[in-house]
């Protein structure tokens, strides 16, 4: 199926319920969605002595919206790779706001705002994937500038479909499966990008859209 095929046999399958609670509708651009500041749903899992992920279950209320907003009103772009001795097109639509402030959608200011305050970190780098059904997904990688790092905190929100978010040691053994539903946020933190990997895999059976929004500080080494 080509990708714009692809594109409007989503547009119908979002589906979670309005978000309660109050809405800063000027923060967040009009749009009827909330975060929560104190992220009470939180879950800690220790990877290693050095390693940790945060799974914040439901951190987002009205996802559908976000996501249908996001596919409306970002550049969405196919791109491409060498594998081997040829070039393939990504799995995915990717789009990416090197400069968070540059951003022209009040909303994604507002979750960055929400997550530097929490994590005392100041987010300033945004890339997002649209996996737009069960045949797109990404294999086993760390982030390169990441993985140099000591210790850095990356955190992803999924939006959409529920789809499997792995990681698994760079030294070898069994991988910790997360299910990242609509509005769930997966932090990784310590130095999970430098001694571990992750992937959002393809799936046999039928999948709804998928959009990761995937945050980053401006340090580097």
């Amino acid at each position: 199926m080509v990708a714009a095929e692809r594109l409007s046999a989503t547009q119908a399958s979002l589906f979670a319920p309005d978000p309660a609670g109050p809405i800063d509708h000027e923060r967040t651009g009009g749009l009827a969605v909330v975060v929560d500041d104190g992220f009470g749903s939180v879950e800690r899992i220790r990877l290693d002595e050095h390693s940790w992920v945060d799974h914040v279950h439901g951190w987002l209320s009205g996802d559908d919206e976000l996501m249908r907003y996001l596919m409306t009103n970002v550049d969405w772009e196919q791109r491409s790779r060498w594998m081997y001795d040829r070039r393939v097109q990504e799995p995915r639509l990717t789009a990416e706001y090197p400069v968070i402030d540059q951003a022209p959608h009040a909303v994604l200011h507002y979750v960055t705002d929400a997550l530097s305050a929490h994590y005392e970190n100041p987010f300033t780098r945004l890339w997002m994937n649209w996996y737009r059904d069960n045949q797109d997904g990404t294999s086993w990688h760390a982030d390169h500038w990441a993985e140099k790092l000591g210790h850095a905190v990356f955190p992803v929100l999924s939006l959409g479909a529920t789809r499997r978010f792995l990681i698994k040691p760079n030294a070898g053994g069994r991988s910790k499966i997360f299910e990242a539903r609509g509005g769930d946020l997966i932090v990784m933190g310590g130095r999970c990008q430098r001694d571990h990997k992750h992937s959002v895999p393809k799936q046999k059976t039928a999948a709804g859209p998928r959009v990761s929004l995937n945050f980053s500080a401006a340090h580097r080494p």
